[in-house]
């Protein structure tokens, strides 16, 4: 990557490609700016630190994730909607389990990531319409649905499931039973 090129977002981009290829853990600034072929200090006029960047890398995952929901859902409701995102939820940190592991684990609570665990608390919320489901019902549906697809899909992804046993067949009645907790349409 050409260093007159370099910006923010090419920054979190090469930063999410190391991650991918090596791990959360290894992304440092060395990392980065070695694989942008610059030197670490160039990075500073893009992001401020460490911190910074894995924030930058976090917001990033989640709009993505989001937006694959949003894209998902469109046009879908009731059950279909839901099993829709529960299966797109589970693709997705299946296929990029490194990168899932920036997601913070209670976004809505940090400043730097509201905005965007908003966003992707909507598209749950949204899905969950049909339901009129009151607030308080809402939050433990959704709480029982994330606890169902990021247990799920990081134990899978981690290797965690060893038998032989189709893990689809597995997920599809995880889905089912968490449906059979809704109230009827």
């Amino acid at each position: 990557m050409p260093r007159a090129g370099l910006t923010p977002s090419r920054v979190v981009d090469a930063a999410i490609e190391l991650v991918d290829k090596h791990g959360l853990p290894a992304l440092t600034l060395a990392a980065v700016a070695e694989h942008c072929g610059v030197a670490a200090p160039s990075l500073y006029k893009h992001v401020s630190n460490i911190a910074d960047l894995r924030t930058l890398v976090g917001i990033r995952v989640m709009e993505e994730m989001t937006d694959s929901f949003t894209a998902t859902v469109l046009g879908r409701s009731g059950t279909d909607a839901i099993t829709s995102l529960m299966r797109a939820y589970r693709a997705y940190v299946t296929a990029h389990p490194a990168r899932y592991a920036a997601v913070p684990v209670n976004p809505l609570h940090q400043q730097e990531y509201a905005a965007s665990g908003r966003r992707m608390l909507g598209v749950m919320q949204a899905a969950l319409r049909p339901w009129q489901l009151d607030e308080n019902e809402l939050i433990h549906t959704i709480r029982a649905a994330r606890v169902i697809v990021h247990g799920f899909a990081s134990l899978e992804a981690a290797g965690g499931f060893g038998l032989p046993h189709d893990l689809d067949e597995t997920y599809e009645r995880l889905i089912r039973l968490f449906l059979a907790t809704l109230p009827p349409l």
